[in-house]
């Protein structure tokens, strides 16, 4: 174990805070397609692949640091795109099945979704840089802390504040939220609810690919990533409340907030510290720390 001194707690809770952006980013899509279609969406993670991989194609493609900002627009914008065939083509048409096939139906898309990206970018692994305005490191209580870092905790509450005002202030956000209430009344009133469900999929899985855009500076692109944060945004999903936003917000702080300290206390078992707070949450509020849309 590794004796802990305030100024390195510091910097460690600010690089948990900044990986729970991401972490926050990715399940609430998750979370908002949870909350309103019922589809518990495996491939979710695939497409957070699929958007660091299009964000590194863009990225080199336009060069320069303006390939990283065409490259966090284009990359989410793409997978939106994705997401909108395999909804109409394909989802479009098991709303009504029951959740055992849906989950299958989604796992199966994961898989071919996993072998078109090796198809496409090859098995190795690829890396990004940040543009120049986020290389280096601000010092931060005695300590190097990435301006990188800095930019991503800038954007959590900025995409926090963008969800809440689409699902509390927008027509669509209260007929996607009535639709998940009931369905049949939605669409008994004359609003098509197959559209409303495709926005809202189309949304969560635009999220997906921003959180995949802007992990692409931060860590190899590669095969298999999308397993271990499908995982991740899935337990964070189910301790904050199912289909609930702000729940996906909190879980995710604790889920990285716990990350970073166990890195800094105990690294050899760092990956053991969020299960242990998803247990402890779960054994005391079994149905989330907010309340279900279920």
């Amino acid at each position: 174990m590794t004796t802990l001194t305030l100024s390195a707690l510091c910097q460690q809770l600010l690089v948990g805070l900044s990986k729970a952006t991401i972490l926050f980013i990715v399940s609430s899509g998750l979370s908002l397609v949870l909350g309103v279609l019922r589809i518990p969406n495996i491939f979710h993670g695939s497409l957070y692949m699929i958007g660091a991989f299009m964000a590194y194609t863009v990225a080199v493609a336009v060069g320069g640091s303006a390939g990283f900002w065409v490259a966090l627009v284009a990359a989410p914008v793409g997978v939106a795109a994705v997401s909108f065939v395999i909804e109409r083509v394909l989802l479009s048409r098991l709303y009504e099945r029951e959740h055992l096939m849906l989950l299958l139906f989604t796992f199966s898309v994961a898989l071919v979704l996993g072998d078109l990206v090796k198809m496409v970018w090859g098995a190795d692994y690829r890396s990004l840089s940040p543009p120049a305005l986020f290389q280096g490191a601000f010092d931060v209580f005695g300590f190097p802390f990435p301006r990188y870092n800095l930019f991503l905790l800038g954007v959590g509450p900025l995409v926090a504040a963008g969800l809440w005002r689409l699902t509390d202030r927008t027509t669509i956000g209260q007929i996607a939220k009535a639709a998940a209430v009931d369905r049949e009344m939605v669409g008994a009133v004359g609003i098509n609810v197959s559209w409303v469900f495709a926005w809202v999929f189309i949304i969560g899985c635009f999220l997906a690919g921003l959180g995949g855009a802007l992990v692409a500076p931060m860590q190899n692109i590669t095969q298999g990533m999308d397993h271990s944060i499908i995982i991740e945004a899935f337990l964070i999903v189910i301790i904050g409340g199912l289909g609930n936003i702000w729940g996906a917000l909190l879980g995710a702080v604790i889920f990285g907030l716990t990350d970073a300290v166990g890195i800094l206390v105990w690294p050899q078992f760092a990956i053991v510290f969020p299960y242990v707070a998803v247990v402890t949450v779960l054994l005391f509020r079994p149905t989330g720390l907010l309340k279900s849309t279920w």
